[in-house]
Formats: structure tokens, sequence, C-alpha cells
């Protein structure tokens, strides 16, 4: 079940559960669409894959109990700002190569 963390690791910008700014690689590690883009350069800093936009889980119940009343995001702040310059390093070799191809 994606844990839906409430903001940007880097910038700590809040990322409610609609946000449509949300994205996060294959392990969860989520980021706002702005740092992705401007600093991250599309190379998640703690694995080195991708980033795709955060599924939105419904508000509502429409079928059974799989809606955010029953499986509610995550409160659990990760603030974990990027230091730009390590990660330019380490994205230099990735940030060219298609995340499928990483």
């Amino acid at each position: 079940m994606l844990q839906l963390r409430p903001s940007c690791e880097h910038c700590d910008k809040a990322l409610p559960p609609a946000s449509t700014e949300a994205r996060i690689c294959s392990f969860e590690c989520t980021f706002c669409a702005g740092c992705v883009e401007s600093v991250l350069h599309d190379v998640c800093p703690n694995c080195g894959g991708g980033f795709l936009p955060r599924p939105i889980r419904p508000a509502q119940r429409w079928k059974g109990d799989n809606f955010l009343g029953h499986y509610p995001a995550s409160t659990t702040v990760r603030h974990r700002p990027v230091d730009a310059t390590v990660h330019d390093a380490f994205a230099a070799s990735l940030r060219d190569l298609p995340p499928a191809e990483r």
C-alpha cells in the first residue's frame, strides 16, 4: 500500500493525498514536481531511478474499503534536503538514460 507521504523530501512542500504535484520513484521516495525537474533532473537521489506522478487514492468509498478513509495517508515527514552539488555529480551519468534503462 502506498504511504502517500505528506511532503517533498527536499523542500518540504506540502503534498496532500490529492496533490497532482507529488512524484515518486519505485521505492516511494517522494518529491514535488518542481524539485524533480529543477534540482533532481528526474534522478532519485536515493536509488538513481526516475519519477512518475503519485497516484491519487480516492477520498470517497466507491467500492469496498478502498479509499482514503480506510487507508489514510502517512503523516511521517521525511525532510532530507538534497545537496545539489553532490546530487549533480551522482546524476551526471544517469540523467541522459531513460529511467527504464537505468
